[in-house]
């Protein structure tokens, strides 16, 4: 076979259908402006500013003095699976068995796992727009065919289950939903959640319901898909501590679903990552089972945030921004700059932010639309309103 021909087929099929994250590539190029020396503000990161309360701290260490560093079984301890199952069913009125639960290194390998366990070449997944970097990689790294369905911006990114029934067809396998949304905000109506988890019920069609920033809600009335007890035939939970505690790092996610669909992802594993770290499991242990005070200190300094950056943003003449009603991210609209000093597109214009005025934001091509950014607010209160004034300072001069 000739040189180039073999050079051609280096890579297997299934890597060349993704891409490389987008927000992994903005904090890449941020990382080497920071190399040189630039000061920057940095909206791109999605991940706490706070620090890991303290209890879930002392238990890691308690855990290495006490020599728990041997492996564990591939779908995290038993004790590990019982406090989860345990705070998910206190908090949202969920009914799980720990034979329904699986631990992972991250919520995004519990994601990572389901979808290959359950998308085959030619199956259909319904991908509500905009949507989180990950989504479309990883429904095509299966073989997958993402199935786009447009939110209602005007309505603050409302989806709703006639959306979802006019995209659905013979092939359709699953409906990947996420709220709060990153990056939007958004928050599902109980209503629409609920109508939506039925009609995939009804239909057998898995809903998987990423809610990894699920108490990270502002409406003051936390929800889950879990609540509709009665269909969680066709449920797949994916959540995450790394959020909720502060624990990006220490990657800790878990899915809740039906145990043959759990007994498939823990083969998966088992031929992967193995188990979750034994330490990091013992301090998700004290997270689960420790006072939740943290989690709702942290959710009510995100709101003052969301408001500051709310605020700060609509006062940029042009620029129109939905509220956010969770999570930690705006998603500004920025259609009216488009076409000014050179900015063709979103990314142009996120450049534009990075290497002029210093402040680092992810455009929304990755998100599956192409006139917005995303704005991480999370954030202290001071570098928030340092990086606002770059960003008005910016936006005044195109």
């Amino acid at each position: 076979m000739p040189t180039a021909e073999v050079k051609a087929k280096l890579f297997s099929d299934r890597i060349e259908r993704i891409q490389i994250s987008a927000t992994m590539a903005v904090v890449m190029e941020a990382a080497k402006l920071r190399e040189q020396g630039a000061d920057l503000v940095d909206f791109g990161a999605g991940e706490p500013h706070f620090s890991t309360p303290e209890h879930i701290k002392e238990a890691a260490i308690a855990a290495i003095r006490a020599d728990f560093s041997k492996y564990t079984p591939v779908a995290g301890t038993s004790e590990l699976r019982a406090a989860i199952v345990e705070r998910h069913a206190v908090d949202f009125g969920s009914v799980y068995k720990p034979a329904e639960c699986i631990a992972s290194t991250g919520g995004k390998l519990a994601l990572f796992n389901a979808i290959q366990v359950l998308v085959d070449h030619g199956d259909e997944v319904i991908l509500p727009v905009p949507y989180w970097v990950s989504f479309k990689d990883i429904i095509q790294y299966a073989g997958g065919t993402p199935v786009f369905v447009e939110s209602d911006e005007a309505q603050g990114f409302r989806l709703t289950a006639a959306m979802i029934e006019r995209a659905i067809t013979p092939r359709t396998k699953a409906i990947i939903l996420n709220s709060p949304s990153n990056p939007s905000g958004a928050v599902m109506s109980p209503r629409d959640m609920e109508a939506i988890v039925r009609l995939a019920h009804e239909r057998g069609i898995y809903v998987v319901a990423d809610e990894c920033y699920v108490y990270l809600n502002f409406t003051g009335e936390l929800g889950s898909a879990g609540n509709f007890t009665d269909a969680k035939e066709h449920l797949v939970i994916i959540g995450s501590l790394s959020k909720t505690y502060a624990m990006t790092g220490w990657r800790l996610g878990y899915a809740l679903a039906p145990a043959p669909l759990v007994s498939a992802m823990q083969k998966l594993q088992s031929q992967s990552t193995s188990n979750p770290t034994s330490i990091v499991q013992k301090a998700a242990v004290a997270a689960l089972n420790g006072p939740q005070d943290c989690v709702g200190e942290m959710r009510a300094d995100y709101i003052k945030l969301r408001d500051k950056v709310l605020a700060g943003l609509r006062a940029i003449p042009g620029v129109t921004c939905a509220k956010p009603e969770g999570a930690f991210y705006a998603y500004p609209n920025i259609s009216a700059y488009l076409g000014r000093g050179g900015m063709k597109s979103a990314s142009d214009l996120a450049n534009g932010l990075l290497h002029e005025a210093h402040v680092v934001v992810v455009p929304g091509e990755g998100f599956g639309t192409s006139e917005h950014i995303r704005v991480s607010y999370a954030t202290s209160h001071k570098e928030l309103e340092r990086g606002l004034e770059r960003m008005h300072k910016f936006f005044a001069a195109l």
